[in-house]
């Protein structure tokens, strides 16, 4: 068994101090079981390591930031060599227009861009120049997890407190009528949503058909690059799927873990937040840590692999080894109906499914449990480059002896007597329960 003491008694501490013990929610200790959620302390390739002693191989890595694996040398030796000549500045650096040559190198349908920290600064930086732009105040936001901790986003999820009911409505994906309907219903800025997820490619003619339709009804389109860019490709998923949009906004993967963020478009637009428009401007973007160096020197470093590397297929290598693997190991234990790896091979999930086939968090938290006892840390099997053969042979190899309890929790009909301590909870959630923290501090 693998001790968790230290990392418990960390977790307690930071929930004295840090609202969730997380500063990201789906950090949060009750997105693991509970007692069960390592605390960190370095990591390098696919492995970290926590404070414990404890070795992972790990998985989401970063929540899908880190595409090159942890410590990638020539990140850090660009990082060194930025940050040695300063961090910050008064006036722009010659590293802002490097690095702005370089993504819009990447992104051809771009003309403009313009950096900032976070995902959602980019998305409702987006939306603010697509309401100056249109007059209008509507967001129709495609029935996707996760686009902005603002509030014309939150305020449609169930973590609402605090939040008037925002002017946004929900079109499906893959739906066209669906979307035509919003629009005809309503005077709609843009549209935003994620050209493809883990588990839904977009079908034949449905981002060419909402191109259209945003043409069509004097909408922007937006597409949110913040997962597919540098996961589906160095381009995002516009190079792969071909639509260019007015707008996008990317994240995440940009700097292998580095905070950066991008919201990029046609120079109509953007240039409302310049110098070269007479119409009112827009504040579209101004950060004071968006341009700092560090970012910027990790950003064109991860260009240079994406160019002289392939990290995009070592990803999808590893991941279809991973998914046949396990999914092998499941079809021989009769339980495939109830586990599953699924999704495009660079941004796997697991499903996990109870006896009656409906999704579990009681049989999830019962999953991750088996993993951690194994040394596999991952809320999904999202891979990186720096999985090797022997990180996916390990994680096979927990794989299968999870699944052997997973399989005696099917036939006994409960986890009870297998599972320690509560489920996990959705990390956006009305309320505290079912996993309110108690006495004993892990959430």
């Amino acid at each position: 068994m693998r001790g968790f003491q230290r990392s418990n008694e960390i977790q307690a501490r930071l929930h004295e101090l840090v609202p969730g013990g997380a500063h990201t929610y789906a950090r949060g200790a009750n997105q693991y079981p509970e007692d069960m959620a390592p605390i960190l302390v370095r990591g390098k390739g696919a492995r970290v390591w926590d404070c414990d002693g404890n070795e992972y191989v790990e998985y989401g890595m970063g929540l899908r930031a880190v595409t090159l694996g942890h410590g990638y040398r020539p990140v850090l030796d660009a990082v060194s060599s930025a940050i040695a000549d300063g961090i910050s500045f008064s006036r722009p650096s010659e590293l802002e227009l490097l690095a702005a040559q370089d993504f819009l190198e990447l992104v051809p349908g771009a003309d403009m861009v313009k950096f900032a920290k976070n995902g959602s600064d980019a998305t409702t930086a987006a939306v603010r120049l697509a309401r100056a732009v249109t007059g209008r105040e509507t967001v129709a936001v495609c029935d996707q997890p996760f686009f902005s901790v603002d509030d014309w986003f939150i305020g449609t999820t169930t973590m609402n407190a605090g939040i008037p009911p925002p002017p946004t409505v929900r079109f499906r994906f893959n739906d066209l009528p669906s979307l035509a309907a919003v629009l005809a219903a309503h005077e709609v800025a843009c549209v935003i949503l994620e050209q493809a997820t883990a588990l839904a490619e977009p079908a034949p003619g449905f981002l060419e058909g909402v191109r259209a339709l945003c043409d069509r009804h004097g909408a922007l389109l937006i597409f949110d690059e913040i997962i597919t860019g540098f996961r589906w490709s160095a381009g995002g998923a516009q190079a792969v799927y071909g639509v260019v949009p007015d707008l996008s906004c990317w994240g995440k993967a940009m700097g292998n873990g580095f905070p950066l963020s991008a919201l990029a478009g046609k120079r109509e637009y953007m240039e409302l937040g310049g110098l070269r428009t007479d119409a009112d401007r827009v504040f579209l973007l101004s950060t004071t840590n968006g341009p700092e160096t560090a970012s910027l020197a990790a950003f064109r470093a991860v260009v240079r692999a994406y160019r002289d590397t392939d990290p995009v297929a070592r990803m999808e290598h590893a991941g279809r080894r991973l998914a046949a693997g396990v999914n092998a190991i499941a079809a021989g234990l009769g339980i495939a109906d109830h586990l599953q790896v699924v999704g495009r091979p660079s941004c796997l999930i697991f499903l996990t499914k109870d006896p009656e086939g409906v999704p579990s968090q009681s049989y999830r938290t019962l999953f991750l449990q088996e993993l951690l006892e194994r040394g596999v840390l991952g809320q999904s099997f999202v891979t990186s480059a720096a999985h090797t053969d022997a990180d996916i042979d390990l994680t096979i190899d927990a794989c299968r002896n999870a699944a052997i309890v997973y399989a005696k929790a099917l036939g006994n009909g409960t986890v009870d007597g297998l599972l320690a301590g509560r489920p996990v909870a959705p990390a956006l959630r009305p309320h505290s329960c079912p996993r309110r923290l108690d006495d004993r501090g892990d959430g």
